[in-house]
């Protein structure tokens, strides 16, 4: 092989993971069962509004200012609730709480297609792998009911290390945990940015899983762009 790779570090979230549904109907389907009626269109376009002002405020789960990732999540999720025009605090309260919990669950995930087998066939080829994903410290769980998380030496989230994706620093703490120089590490996930950019920003190479139709950014050769997980292995093998 071209590359001499010996360790792989992934994404999860679109990249081996996804929501099983919209955000908006999770949060419908938990205010029904307490006898409250939102559309789940109004919920998920209120649900990007918090969630984009509660990043900008506090940034990385509110890491450094006092707020545990858990009391980060409970104030997006009643945002979302007043910004769709539900007020009785004490069940937004109950309702934030409940929706907190079963986002740990696999309930809410599902595997995407071929990431299984492809970390499976990564395995068997002798390559080590970590995770390093922009998460809070609900990740392990999650990996573990998804039947993912054997596959990885470490899960490094943003929360745990003080640092979100681009920062190279967490890319630097999963080479410092992989004891592995960075060209013979390889990222992969879904975010031009964050993920193929970052990487590739401390050395390391970087695959990009990119959804057909998605837009492209000219400066990813097509030789590091995956149309799905499956072909990973052989652009790695080439």
């Amino acid at each position: 092989a071209m590359l001499r790779l010996r360790f792989l570090t992934w994404d999860v979230k679109d990249t081996l993971l996804r929501l099983r549904r919209p955000v908006g109907e999770s949060y419908a389907a938990e205010a029904r069962a307490h006898g409250i009626r939102v559309q789940p269109e109004a919920l998920t376009r209120s649900f990007r509004e918090a969630y984009g002002a509660q990043s900008r405020l506090f940034p990385n789960y509110g890491q450094g200012r006092g707020l545990s990732s858990q009391q980060w999540w409970v104030d997006v999720v009643k945002q979302t609730f007043r910004l769709s025009g539900v007020h009785e605090e004490g069940v937004i309260r109950l309702m934030a709480e409940n929706l907190y919990h079963d986002f740990c669950s696999a309930g809410n995930w599902e595997v995407l297609p071929g990431a299984g087998e492809t970390l499976s066939q990564c395995c068997q080829r002798g390559f080590r792998m970590g995770v390093v994903s922009n998460f809070d410290n609900r990740l392990e769980k999650i990996l573990s009911q998804c039947n993912l998380r054997h596959h990885f030496e470490f899960v490094l989230t943003s929360e745990e290390t003080g640092f979100a994706k681009p920062d190279g620093r967490i890319f630097q703490k999963a080479l410092c945990l992989s004891g592995v120089p960075p060209e013979q590490v390889a990222h992969v996930g879904d975010d031009y940015t964050r993920d193929y950019r970052a990487a590739r920003a401390v050395g390391m190479h970087g695959f990009l899983l990119r959804a057909a139709g998605q837009s492209s950014e000219p400066e990813v050769p097509p030789e590091h762009v995956l149309p799905t997980l499956s072909h990973l292995l052989t652009l790695i093998e080439k």
